[in-house]
């Protein structure tokens, strides 16, 4: 039973329909794009959705597993995936690969009614799935086209995991509190953790930028980086992307007004960075920044405009510097093609960590971050295997100056995908099986005192 164009086709006029509207809506145009199946299939389907307690709502195409049931969340959608763009190209790739042949095909023998179920079912739900990104990016980002966003309810859909985690920051002596940041770009609020150690004496401060449906309780839980600076003695500020920014909170690093100094998110991520070192004691040689995935590739960001400011940067599954300046480079930036490049200035200290089997963000962004991080300043490389016992193999390349010291290291997490390495499970985005990318940015960054 193989898909055609016309169903592609119809799904996506179909999102159209769902902009500004609610599930029933949703529900009525998802029947009206299966009726390009055979009579007796889109009959099928619909007897079959019919059965699913009356199909009255689209949660009934893929219920979500207990644990996001548990959770409560509205919606997952896939990290560094916020726009219509990229999310259609996705779904254009999907409907030009092809699909398997189905069971019940017209050159096997004439399946039962209840074969035709199934099948059609299965046909209309995988055809489903291949689109579900971009009715998500599109439905789900306020403001678009002057509609109002509509919140889709949980899909768990393969390649989609993670999402903002409901289980707060674990309990630590120190204190965690809020802050907001307002300048001529925006508003920003953040978390900052003061360790126990902390009574006013200069301390090192890290700024932690999350990634896409991440917020600072989820990302200071899934990286444990609060439980670090107790360890390490250091401050940790979290800024915390707006929904009305983007409604999927992701860092908009690929928009050309936030890659510019003095402008857009940057200017804000440094003003709060700014706000912390005038309202504690802070190490002013000691400030760095870390992010995942699009915090990853803002992170570069922060690290290229404001090299005065930040001694080293943590990049994870993130992305180079002016690597996309607008919503298709963005996409082709993601799978390791990248357009003109922007002079970056000079080397930044920069630390990697990748998964070789990341398919939201080729690890071929790792690559060219290592490249232009040390460029000018290596003069030689060392690269070393390794493995975590019960956990990942990894090989660790370390750039030296001509003085020994690392300028840029590159951690190639072997069968790692888009998760943070080492993290807790308690948070979104995690991969425990190690190596453990918060201490091994910690330990980077203290060789840039």
């Amino acid at each position: 039973m193989k898909l055609n164009e016309k169903l592609f086709a119809n799904m996506r006029a179909a999102t159209k329909t769902l902009m500004g509207q609610g599930p029933k809506a949703a529900t009525s145009a998802i029947h009206e794009a299966l009726k390009v199946l055979t009579p007796h299939k889109a009959a099928a389907a619909q007897q079959a959705a019919a059965a699913r307690e009356g199909a009255a709502t689209m949660r009934d195409l893929n219920t979500p597993p207990a644990h996001a049931r548990a959770a409560g969340r509205d919606s997952v959608v896939p990290p560094i995936a916020p726009t219509h763009a990229q999310a259609g190209a996705q779904a254009e790739a999907a409907s030009h690969a092809g699909s398997q042949p189905q069971a019940g095909s017209q050159d096997a023998a004439a399946p039962t009614q209840e074969q035709y179920v199934k099948n059609a079912v299965q046909e209309a739900t995988a055809a489903f799935n291949n689109l579900m990104p971009e009715l998500l990016a599109k439905l789900d980002r306020s403001g678009a086209s002057g509609h109002t966003a509509f919140k889709m309810p949980h899909f768990d859909l393969p390649g989609m995991h993670g999402g903002m985690s409901s289980t707060p920051a674990e309990a630590l002596p120190g204190k965690f509190t809020d802050g907001s940041f307002t300048n001529a770009a925006g508003t920003r609020t953040y978390k900052l953790y003061e360790p126990s150690s902390y009574n006013g004496q200069p301390m090192p401060l890290v700024v932690m930028l999350h990634g896409c449906t991440q917020d600072p309780d989820d990302f200071a839980t899934g990286t444990q980086m609060n439980a670090l600076a107790e360890e390490m003695q250091c401050l940790v500020v979290y800024p915390a992307q707006s929904m009305q920014a983007n409604s999927s909170r992701c860092w908009n690093w690929f928009n050309a007004v936030d890659q510019q100094r003095g402008q857009g998110e940057p200017s804000i991520i440094a003003g709060i960075t700014e706000a912390v070192m005038h309202n504690h004691a802070v190490d002013r040689t000691q400030v760095y920044v870390a992010g995942l995935s699009a915090g990853g590739a803002m992170a570069t960001i922060m690290g290229t405009l404001y090299p005065e400011l930040y001694a080293a940067v943590g990049v994870h599954s993130g992305l180079p510097f002016a690597s996309a300046h607008d919503l298709p480079s963005a996409l082709a930036a993601m799978k390791g093609n990248f357009g003109p490049q922007k002079a970056s200035g000079k080397s930044i200290p920069i630390i990697v960590f990748h998964g070789d089997k990341d398919t939201t963000v080729h690890p071929v962004n790792g690559d060219e971050l290592i490249k232009r991080g040390a460029h000018h300043e290596s003069k030689g490389f060392v690269t070393e295997p390794g493995r975590v016992p019960d956990g990942h193999a990894y090989t660790r390349t370390v750039h030296q100056r001509a003085d020994g010291t690392p300028q840029a290291e590159q951690w190639l997490i072997h069968g790692a995908g888009h998760a943070w390495s080492g993290g807790s499970a308690r948070g979104s985005y995690t991969d425990g099986k190690g190596p453990d990318a918060s201490r091994e940015m910690m330990r980077f960054f203290q060789t840039k005192r």
